[in-house]
């Protein structure tokens, strides 16, 4: 195959690999620098308090102790708490111990957590909200955001490497007519390189 078959579909690798990863690079860039300089980003959490109860009918299935230490909340009992707290816990590891069941529900941005006591069956919830600022932040370290956003940055993680390297070989393509290619190139390596080596302690 000749070489301009081969640059002709190396562009076009480049531009769909960068269209693809156009959004993503663009959110990773802002949050990177959001997360570089959180210290000069005022937050204010958002913290709602909420409660209510389980239904006498339920209570017989918190105070039976399950056989995992860790068990979730038996489905029905989720779908109360749900409806009570406007939280649902179910599917989620619970702590099992004697007086309540705690079920902790962090989140992108924020942090949730339900209780419930096992005797009275009285439902106490607590949602903090930290703002979008975090939620970004959380969202490009993929903090606590689920399985589909894990699956989404190894997408995009694929598509950035595409276009890099599909740059680099069009770099290698284009080097004899642009002479600062390689020099440019060398810079780019060598001076985070340099910069771990004698500042990063």
């Amino acid at each position: 195959m000749s070489r301009g078959w081969w640059l002709k579909q190396i562009h076009t690798w480049h531009w769909i690999s960068a269209a693809v990863a156009l959004a993503g690079m663009l959110m990773f860039a802002l949050t990177g620098l959001t997360l570089n300089h959180a210290d000069l980003i005022p937050a204010t959490p958002r913290v709602v308090d909420r409660g209510g109860k389980l239904q006498p009918s339920l209570l017989s299935l918190v105070q039976k102790s399950p056989s995992a230490s860790d068990a979730p909340l038996p489905a029905v009992v989720a779908r109360a708490v749900a409806g009570e707290v406007g939280l649902d816990p179910a599917g989620r590891a619970a702590e099992w111990n004697e007086g309540e069941v705690y079920v902790a529900m962090p989140r992108a941005g924020g942090d949730a957590w339900v209780s419930i006591d096992r005797m009275s069956g009285e439902i106490k919830s607590e949602t903090t909200d930290q703002g979008l600022i975090a939620s970004l932040n959380d969202l490009h370290k993929g903090r606590n955001t689920g399985l589909v956003w894990r699956l989404f940055i190894d997408a995009f993680a694929a598509a950035v490497l595409l276009f890099s390297g599909t740059g680099l070989l069009l770099l290698q393509f284009h080097a004899n007519h642009r002479k600062k290619t390689w020099p440019l190139v060398g810079a780019g390596v060598a001076i985070p390189l340099l910069l771990l080596i004698f500042f990063v302690h």
